[in-house]
């Protein structure tokens, strides 16, 4: 299945939904809130409808679970092969403060990891993607990157910090200078994997949508994203959709 989609198709569905998310961006918009009490926009639905619609037309048998989505059973997902993992726009909160730093993410599963991903930052138009076997990149060039050695860079959330994460972010032993940058959505993992940043703990919570691209995009430039506790990969399509606490590194 993975050897039939091209990586420069789904990366073009991203840049159509991202038209429609700047048109939105560039105004004044309403604000709505999900029980989570998590914020929504005309954005974050007109950006699902478009990459939604777009996958199922490509690829009908692939499933789709989106943030924006009704969740299947776990009875029925639990035998999904692959699926699209989609966040339509992530870091909503750093599109409302209109700080430029949200993403497109779309994702393809297979058996629990993350083999595809695509992670497109509009206002800043840059764009990172990955395919199992192919490579991962920024924009055309690959990743990773040559970093600066001479600081050990981590990087934290913009808008969900907390005392556990500043905790580890003090422990952690290096005999070089720690920088910290602070950035919003799934950009954080992404400079772990471009190799700008050496490391992203994250201790608060995030669900699969929010790391499933960005995490494939991981994985395939050589880092990894591993569970807090069990040092073990994160995986994907589990009973409960809730990401454990997570390194990137």
């Amino acid at each position: 299945m993975l050897e039939k989609i091209d990586l420069e198709v789904i990366k073009n569905i991203a840049l159509e939904a991202s038209k429609v998310i700047i048109e939105i961006y560039r105004k004044d918009f309403q604000v709505e809130y999900k029980d989570d009490k998590s914020p929504l926009t005309e954005a974050d639905l007109k950006s699902n409808e478009i990459i939604c619609n777009s996958l199922k037309k490509l690829y009908p048998n692939i499933p789709i679970m989106s943030e924006e989505n009704k969740q299947t059973d776990y009875e029925e997902r639990k035998n999904w092969e692959y699926y699209w993992c989609i966040d339509p726009i992530d870091g909503t909160k750093e599109f409302i403060k209109k700080n430029d730093e949200f993403t497109i993410n779309i994702a393809l599963i297979h058996n629990q990891e993350p083999v595809l991903g695509v992670v497109y930052a509009p206002a800043i138009d840059i764009m990172y993607s990955a395919k199992k076997a192919l490579g991962a990149f920024k924009n055309n060039e690959k990743l990773p990157i040559k970093k600066n050695d001479d600081k050990f860079i981590i990087v934290a959330s913009k808008s969900h910090m907390s005392n556990e994460t500043q905790e580890y972010i003090n422990n952690i032993e290096t005999t070089k200078e720690k920088e910290l940058i602070s950035m919003g959505s799934s950009l954080k993992l992404c400079l772990v994997a471009e190799g700008k940043a050496n490391c992203y703990p994250r201790i608060a919570p995030t669900m699969e949508w929010d790391t499933a691209a960005a995490d494939a995009i991981v994985r395939i430039a050589g880092k990894m994203t591993y569970n807090f506790e069990t040092k073990k990969a994160l995986i994907y399509n589990k009973k409960d959709l809730l990401n454990p606490n997570f390194v990137v590194e």
